[in-house]
């Protein structure tokens, strides 16, 4: 009944996270986008003390739940071994291994020193949460949004407006092929060792695995009852069962309750592993070096936990005029400094923070969001005007962002916050190329940053001019500015953002 439960659980979470990046409406996320802050790293970015005490929690008294339940990487690994297991004669694959200390600390190590020096960008390729996120949003919703389109268009052709049509497209080449890769890698070795990735990569799990070492409640073997049979040590995935010895090495257990089901003898039981008399709860003897060791691990955690970043490049669609004219497509202009959404506060702050799961680019409903290809914010989003501009009222990604790198700002915040300015590029302008008026950047302007002022040579004719201190960098101007291949006028980034 305990592994049931389990199951039922992890399917919820793991359903319900994917859907997160999946969904183009943001519904889910008014009922379900606390799943995704409620995940380890992006709860300690965020400084989210509640989520973190509740999870330290949580592992303290039934071990590693997080990682069989909540996690969407680890139940994502959990699906593809049990499809290997499916095989015929593929069952008992599994078998006892020691710990590899040195691996597992050596890379919670080189992943909290990457933090500590701000290279978020390398660190968070291992980071559990933000690795599935960009697997989600670059190779599942794609495939989602064809299955709609074609929805849509069968509705369509039945004068049904149950399903709309939206854009598929690859938001960076280069995330694509982080996602390709991560995806390629974490199906082979689940596929063959089952959860040897959580045991020894990834970082989130390390740090669980120190605090399960002492969970009140984990399988315990009763050595009376026990048969002998090894079943448990061949079917289990974390290779943590040492049925010689009669032994579970906790630190590595994911509390899958599947040696439950499988131990025919009833062996093995989940339950309070120490006396309520007496309850000094010590590591499993499996792990009798703790020691010393257990101190240095302690540093590790303490000062450790990091993040994920996303890369771009953008795939383009053709756009015709009237179904007459091919427009050129607008080239994505030299930017200083990028430009980081309002509540991000700055471009260091919003490095520091961001996981580069892709949720708030997958839920961008203006297609400004876009994964940055720059080394030191690879993969984190930045934004960018080609295909529209970040309207006043939509609030869209503060309010997904689990890590808090994009603080929650309201509408009216979000109106007086100046990410970047406007800078006019005269020779760009139609009015100065082709001798025509236009007006159409100040016309949309929402800040009413940009009025037009009439040419000095007597022609007539009025040219933009751009006050800095009304704009808030939204890119409407540069989005709705009709001059190709490059606009006339563009949005520099601000490095620290400011309030009107």
């Amino acid at each position: 009944m305990l592994r049931k439960i389990r199951i039922v659980l992890a399917a919820i979470f793991f359903a319900l996270i994917t859907l997160l990046f999946l969904d183009f409406t943001g519904a889910l996320h008014t009922w379900f986008g606390w799943m995704a802050k409620i995940q380890l790293l992006p709860a300690v970015l965020a400084l989210n003390f509640g989520v973190i005490v509740l999870l330290v929690v949580l592992t303290l008294l039934f071990g590693r739940v997080y990682c069989s339940v909540i996690c969407p990487l680890g139940v994502f690994q959990d699906i593809v071994s049990w499809f290997s297991g499916c095989r015929k004669g593929k069952k008992n694959r599994f078998g006892y291994k020691k710990e590899n200390k040195w691996l597992r600390y050596g890379v919670l190590a080189v992943f909290v020193v990457l933090m500590i020096f701000g290279l978020n960008s390398i660190a968070i390729l291992i980071a559990p949460y933000s690795a599935y996120g960009r697997i989600a949003a670059n190779l599942f919703a794609p495939i989602y949004g064809w299955g709609n389109n074609l929805l849509a268009l069968i509705a369509a052709r039945a004068d049904s407006y149950a399903f709309y049509s939206t854009d598929v497209y690859i938001k960076s080449i280069p995330v694509f092929i982080v996602a390709a890769v991560t995806f390629v890698v974490i199906v082979v070795i689940a596929w063959k060792g089952g959860r040897t990735w959580c045991n020894n990569i990834c970082p989130v799990g390390t740090v669980l695995g120190f605090l399960s070492r002492y969970s009140m409640f984990a399988p315990v073997i009763n050595t009376e009852k026990c048969v002998n049979c090894g079943v448990c040590g061949k079917r289990c995935k974390a290779s943590c069962i040492d049925t010689a010895n009669h032994k579970i090495d906790y630190s590595r257990c994911v509390v899958c309750m599947d040696c439950l089901d499988n131990c025919k003898s009833g062996a093995i039981e989940y339950k309070l592993r120490c006396k309520a008399a007496a309850c000094s709860c010590k590591p499993s003897e499996g792990n009798a070096d703790a020691g010393g060791a257990d101190k240095s691990r302690r540093n590790f955690i303490v000062t450790g936990v990091a993040t994920l970043a996303a890369a771009t490049l953008k795939a383009q669609e053709e756009h015709v005029d009237g179904g007459l004219a091919v427009i050129e497509d607008k080239k994505v202009p030299q930017r200083e400094v990028s430009i980081k959404p309002a509540g991000s506060q700055s471009l260091k702050y919003f490095s520091q923070h961001c996981t580069g799961c892709q949720l708030c680019v997958a839920e961008c409903p203006n297609r400004v969001l876009r994964p940055s290809t720059k080394l030191e914010t690879f993969m984190q989003p930045e934004m960018s005007y080609e295909n529209g501009y970040c309207r006043p009222e939509c609030t869209r990604c503060s309010e997904v962002c689990p890590a808090g790198a994009i603080r929650k700002v309201s509408r009216e915040e979000k109106s007086s916050i100046q990410i970047g300015h406007a800078v006019l590029i005269p020779e760009n302008c139609i009015v100065n190329r082709d001798g025509v008026n236009c007006g159409n950047c100040a016309r949309h302007c929402p800040a009413g940053a940009i009025h037009m002022v009439e040419k000095e040579d007597g022609s007539g004719l009025k040219v933009p001019a751009v006050n800095p201190g009304k704009c808030i960098g939204c890119g409407a101007c540069e989005n709705l500015c009709p001059s190709r291949p490059l606009s006339a006028i563009y949005v520099e980034g601000h490095l620290v953002h400011k309030e009107k």
